[in-house]
């Protein structure tokens, strides 16, 4: 990979920390681009207008283009590596997971982080209050589904780690921060052990 790679993100965002993890997991660097979304600097009109025409990071830039959505910048980084299963089906199973977390896992585990580790319940309007509840739940049925999978076998696919691990790991190590209590799921628990213990391993913090 010859490109320049530059990654536009809020540090403390699981999303963005996906791509970092992603990018050091395979020894590439990366240079880092921070914008405080608590003050709105991803809604500037330089930002829409040069960085993401949605208002939203992580962006990934490689060279002179830039890639939103974090599940796609590291798939691109991981295509053709280690990380990705040779197999068809193993790949395919990779982006299953990819998008079962997106659809299920951080709409709820990373709103709950977000809600009361940056915002503070105290700032939430009515309508976030009323959701507490039902996002709660449904990040409880995403870490027990995780649970159940994990005891049977070490990763999420295959017999090492894969995209599909990174991409899950991110929000799941600071679940405890939305409220979630991880040792309720002793083979999530014993996952994230693993996940941490791999060579290139970079905390969100770092």
């Amino acid at each position: 990979m010859t490109d320049q790679l530059i990654l536009h993100e809020y540090a403390q965002s699981g999303n963005c920390y996906k791509i970092r993890l992603t990018a050091a997991s395979l020894g590439l660097p990366i240079e880092r681009r921070e914008y405080d979304i608590m003050k709105g600097e991803t809604r500037t009109p330089e930002f829409l207008a040069s960085v993401n025409a949605n208002g939203r990071i992580p962006v990934l830039q490689i060279g002179d283009k830039l890639l939103p959505e974090s599940n796609a910048a590291c798939w691109y980084l991981a295509e053709g590596t280690a990380l990705m299963p040779e197999d068809r089906f193993g790949r395919a199973d990779v982006l299953r997971w990819m998008c079962w977390e997106q659809y299920n896992h951080e709409p709820n585990v990373a709103t709950l982080r977000f809600w009361r580790a940056f915002l503070g319940e105290d700032k939430l309007n009515d309508g976030q209050r009323a959701q507490l509840e039902s996002k709660w739940m449904a990040g409880e049925a995403a870490l027990c589904l995780m649970d159940r999978h994990l005891a049977a076998q070490d990763w999420f696919v295959g017999g090492g780690m894969t995209l599909a691990d990174i991409c899950l790991y991110a929000y799941t190590h600071v679940a405890g921060e939305g409220g979630f209590k991880l040792s309720r799921y002793p083979a999530v628990e014993a996952w994230l052990a693993r996940v941490a213990a791999q060579p290139g391993h970079v905390t969100i913090t770092a």
